[in-house]
């Protein structure tokens, strides 16, 4: 197989819902369909029965919540198939949104019981950032919910998206008969706790066949009368909408029960994007370049505790990468070999030989990586769009075992890499801030540096409520200020200044009382920022 074939046979995506709504399941079921598991674990009432394929870390199965993004990789007809299962708790979205930016197009999992929920449209804004081609999944539909149509209305005022369903459904609830597929003109008629793959379809010449009477009895004109309002009320589907962003495909089913799930990934492959052009900070990069590049959108430590392991993420964007070939690290200005490259399956993960565009590949990582990294072939760009922000709730990190104290270095250094917090170090190199944007991430993060680094520590609130880098074109003019506010100034893990502000109004005092220097809510200095600031306002 050529290269350009390689390239066309990758998809890459990412499933994202607000919490609860059957994501993770959804994931498994997938991945189910593609062979690549035997059995599905089930997440319910937040207790893990069985634990999860893409919840690797003990924290995540003891809470049944995912808080961190899991790489699983599968063949389904002849695609290579990469899903990127992420967090669906709010105080781990910018994890999420670091993904997104690794994908090429989205699944996003709706409760049909609650609609569209807040986490929803936030994730929903960061996808429109980029046009990002999306398909929805109205789980849950063996639940009483809400009525299709209000469904379907709450979809397009709240997600600003229009929407084209594909498939319909029969019924809800106790009453929940199947699913009509739109365009294949059939049906698959539900089995409550159905747990393998559902393979019989009632095959129909169209909606108005009498077999549907016999099957589904009365249902069979209620259905005839919606599905003709649906292709009366909707645009008939043209996949470049789909593609431009601009209308979401609609699914209906139940993944618990492996329901809707066929028809959703039929389509799917049938119609998601392979790999598309990037942005770098000197050109558009083209996937089927020769020329490798690519760059690290997550970074995870101890993947097997047993092994102390530090995985990097790294997403294909053009060329072939290659086993124990040198690439270019771009901002260490150093080329980096790799013996031991993998693909993921959640925790399990295999060595490749090779990669190609739209691939996920697990670099095993000597503390050279930092989320953002470019590595490419010999030129010096840099991929855009994956910013830290500035956080939300501010804490000092506190030693409470002084005999522990490498440990605890190492510990929060290695997590804080990993993009679950930022950290800062007062000018004066002593106290040492941990800033994220939710309180589970503590938690997560003292959890994390007891069980994988042996270390002790407690976090103390600080009265802080706004960080923002610093910057101006006068560095004299810098300097004053930082003389001036030395005891709010602290320094990132890259040593850029950063100002933190007890109130908005200091800050906006601040602003106005020294014109001359510049303040960032994101990192990204060198870039036109004011798209990531109004992501940064959506999530």
């Amino acid at each position: 197989m050529n290269f350009d074939q390689e390239i066309q046979k990758r998809r890459t995506f990412a499933i994202i819902s607000h919490p609860d709504a059957g994501k993770t399941t959804l994931t498994e079921k997938l991945l189910l369909f593609g062979g690549a598991i035997q059995t599905a674990g089930a997440v319910k009432s937040n207790k893990i029965k069985k634990s999860a394929t893409s919840d690797f870390m003990d924290i995540e199965r003891q809470r049944g919540i995912s808080v961190a993004t899991s790489v699983m990789t599968f063949e389904y007809k002849n695609l290579y198939i990469n899903i990127l299962d992420t967090p669906g708790h709010k105080d781990f979205v910018e994890d999420t949104y670091r993904t997104l930016t690794a994908v090429d197009s989205v699944i996003l999992v709706v409760d049909s019981v609650k609609g569209v929920e807040e986490q929803t449209e936030k994730l929903m804004n960061v996808c429109r950032m980029r046009n990002t081609p999306v398909i929805i999944f109205i789980n849950k539909l063996d639940r009483e919910g809400m009525r299709r149509f209000e469904l379907m209305d709450d979809l397009e005022r709240k997600l600003e998206i229009k929407v084209r369903p594909l498939t319909w459904p029969i019924g809800m609830g106790k009453e929940f008969k199947g699913v009509y597929n739109l365009h294949e003109k059939n049906i698959y008629l539900f089995k409550a706790g159905k747990t393998t793959i559902e393979d019989e379809r009632l095959l129909i010449n169209d909606v108005h066949d009498a077999v549907l009477d016999d099957k589904i009895g009365s249902d069979a004109d209620r259905l005839r009368e919606e599905v003709e309002l649906v292709e009366g009320v909707y645009d008939p589907f043209d996949i470049n909408d789909y593609l431009s962003g601009s209308v979401a495909p609609v699914f209906f089913g139940s993944a618990l029960n492996n329901f809707g799930v066929r028809e959703l990934l039929e389509t799917f492959v049938a119609i998601a994007p392979p790999p598309k052009d990037r942005e770098t900070d000197q050109r558009l990069v083209k996937p089927e370049e020769e020329r490798f590049s690519g760059f690290i959108f997550k970074i995870h430590a101890n993947l097997d505790p047993r092994h102390r392991d530090r995985i990097a993420f790294l997403r294909v964007c053009s060329g072939r990468f290659e086993r124990d070939k040198y690439f270019h690290h771009v901002r260490l200005n150093k080329d980096l070999r790799f013996n031991n490259p993998y693909n993921f399956m959640a925790r399990s993960k295999n060595i490749i030989d090779e990669a190609f565009p739209g691939d996920v590949v697990g670099l095993y990582d000597r503390s050279n990586f930092k989320i953002g990294d470019t590595l490419t072939e010999g030129e010096s760009f840099v991929f855009r769009g994956i910013p830290n922000f500035s956080p939300e709730i501010f804490k000092e990190l506190v030693n409470t075992d002084p005999m522990k104290s490498k440990q605890l270095d190492k510990g929060i250094e290695q997590l804080t890499d990993e993009g679950v917090a930022q950290l800062f170090i007062h000018s004066d190199g002593r106290r040492k801030i941990v800033g994220t944007v939710g309180e589970l991430q503590f938690d997560v993060i003292q959890y994390r540096l007891e069980h994988e680094y042996g270390a002790s520590c407690r976090f103390q609130q600080m009265n802080y409520a706004k960080a923002c880098w610093i910057t101006s074109e006068k560095p004299a003019k810098l300097e004053e200020f930082m003389r001036a506010k030395s005891r709010h100034i602290y320094y990132d893990k890259d040593d850029n200044p950063v100002f933190f502000a007890e109130s908005q109004w200091l800050l906006n005092s601040a602003i106005e009382n020294f014109p001359e220097v510049e303040f960032h809510f994101t990192s990204e200095f060198k870039t036109d920022a004011s798209n990531f600031n109004k992501g940064r306002e959506a999530i």
